[in-house]
């Protein structure tokens, strides 16, 4: 027999351990009728969330029946199976002012949290989203021996790339919804898998439109704009003045424009309806409560923020423009400090790697702009066609059955041994 060498004797080490630990692991994934199920922990802050970690939820239940699911969720994650200690109600906070206030509540529910999971002994923590909590949390937890993961990478694509370091301190394995994302973490050493995005599970590859419009009371040959400068207040108080504004230069030129305007909430609704009034109150201007989904579907072309809409807006495979603006102070912070990397903004650009979609940021967003830009895609109907191989494309390669493969994701590490992620 040869000599045994340092890499070898490290390789049967890890094999005795994974031999050692296989029959815990069997026991954890319910091989054993004696052995307590599987326990997985998770946290999800908003509506968002709350539909990833109900998807996650319902695989793994479908695989381990006897699996027990507990944390913050919200009504999509109670409905899957999920015991919720909080409600993700109680995360959902936005804006400076709004987190300073509510700063000594979410401390409290953060140590409480943390040290319910950590007492209920999870085979996996899963903090879905909502990093400024969710990180700390499985930071935390990680400390203590708890396996964690973190559902839905944050923008490091986009401006400060070092927080990708940061992330792998707190979470063992971090599930990207996009494809360009992993390799920015493998630059840092840290584990991240692509499970792609349940949006494009859910959206089919070709909309029906008819449908939507009927759906909506919206006529099956008018010409349609839907119009959707934001899902928060703040967003609608700086782009809404010029969205609007937009829309009506743009129905003034394209005879029988109908305008459907999606509204988030009641207080998106109010917003909206104050600014509409502004522009002169028109009967082709049809303000809805929720259905953004179906406006973009039916619709002839989108004008949207910058955001998770936009990608929403290209898996409905509908020809859009993009403006977004945000404090001047906060742009020319972000700006001179060079804390955004990217020249692309809107997510379509962003995965075509070219400019797919007009993109109008702080000073080009204006109402002259946005109706030149709106106006061409009703005006040359070729250009907007020619966007559908493109379309079709990325829609095929988001769609991976998201919530499949974070479950795979998720239970693979489950059966890592120690020391081994």
């Amino acid at each position: 027999m040869g000599r045994t060498g340092p890499g070898q004797r490290r390789r049967e080490g890890a094999a005795a351990l994974h031999r050692q630990r296989r029959p815990a692991v069997a026991a954890v994934m319910g091989a054993t009728p004696a052995a307590r199920p599987l326990r997985i922990a998770l946290c999800a802050g908003e509506a968002s969330g709350d539909g990833l970690g109900a998807g996650l939820v319902e695989v793994l239940k479908q695989r381990f029946p006897r699996a027990e699911f507990a944390g913050i969720g919200g009504d999509a994650m109670r409905a899957a199976g999920c015991e919720t200690w909080f409600d993700a109600n109680e995360l959902a906070v936005m804006g400076l002012a709004e987190v300073l206030r509510h700063l000594p509540r979410l401390l409290r529910l953060r140590k409480a949290f943390r040290q319910r999971v950590l007492d209920w002994k999870p085979d996996v923590f899963v903090g879905i989203d909502a990093p400024d909590f969710n990180l700390g949390v499985e930071r935390w937890l990680k400390m203590r021996g708890v396996r964690t993961v973190h559902y839905v990478s944050p923008s490091v694509w986009a401006w400060r790339e070092k927080r990708a370091g940061k992330i792998g301190h707190s979470a063992d394995r971090v599930l990207c919804l996009f494809p360009m994302e992993p390799p920015i973490y493998a630059r840092h050493a840290v584990d991240a898998r692509f499970v792609g995005h349940p949006m494009a599970d859910e959206i089919p590859m070709d909309p029906d439109r008819a449908s939507a419009r009927a759906a909506l009371g919206v006529s099956p040959d008018a010409p349609v704009l839907a119009v959707l400068p934001g899902s928060r207040l703040g967003e609608i108080g700086r782009l809404g003045p010029a969205f609007f504004d937009a829309a009506r230069r743009v129905a003034a030129q394209v005879p029988g424009l109908q305008i459907i305007i999606p509204a988030a909430n009641a207080a998106c609704r109010q917003a909206l309806e104050a600014q509409i009034a502004a522009q002169g109150v028109d009967p082709a201007w049809h303000l809805l409560d929720g259905r953004a989904r179906e406006a973009m579907i039916a619709s002839d072309v989108v004008l949207l923020a910058s955001g998770t809409a936009t990608l929403e807006a290209m898996l409905c495979k509908r020809p859009m423009v993009v403006g977004y603006r945000i404090a001047p102070l906060t742009y020319r912070i972000v700006k001179g400090l060079g804390m955004l990397k990217v020249e692309r903004y809107a997510l379509p650009n962003v995965l075509a790697g070219e400019d797919i979609a007009p993109e109008l940021m702080q000073d080009d967003c204006t109402p002259e702009q946005l109706s030149k830009a709106v106006l061409r895609w009703f005006r040359e109907p070729e250009a907007a066609a020619s966007l559908q191989p493109t379309y079709l494309r990325l829609h095929e390669q988001l769609r991976q059955d998201a919530s499949a493969r974070a479950a795979d994701a998720v239970v693979e590490l489950i059966r890592t041994p120690v020391g081994a992620t």
